[in-house]
């Protein structure tokens, strides 16, 4: 049985993670994008990212544009992998009701 990933299970980073696995790989999303799609915080947003970004499961790229900072975020393959795997398992609680 596959297992859940307690760090990707919390709804916000999962949220996270199912926006992310969405986009072809190399693809990317900007930080104010994914904060409106979430409707979160910067503060709130910031500290999820942070958690998946010390797991590698997320990759942050941060670049000036204009003279601003823009940050994007992309999920790396190994975030791609546990995130298939975390629904996996959910899948699996499903189907044993």
């Amino acid at each position: 049985m596959a297992e859940l990933n307690e760090t990707i299970h919390q709804p916000v980073r999962l949220r996270i993670m199912a926006a992310l696995v969405t986009l072809e790989t190399g693809n990317e999303v900007d930080f104010t994008y994914l904060r409106e799609l979430l409707n979160v915080t910067d503060g709130n947003l910031g500290a999820h990212l942070r958690k998946l970004e010390e797991a590698g499961y997320i990759a942050i790229n941060k670049i000036f544009f204009e003279r601003k900072p823009r940050t994007f975020v992309a999920a790396t393959d190994t975030g791609r992998n546990v995130f298939q795997e975390h629904v996996a398992a959910l899948e699996e609680i499903l189907k044993k009701k």
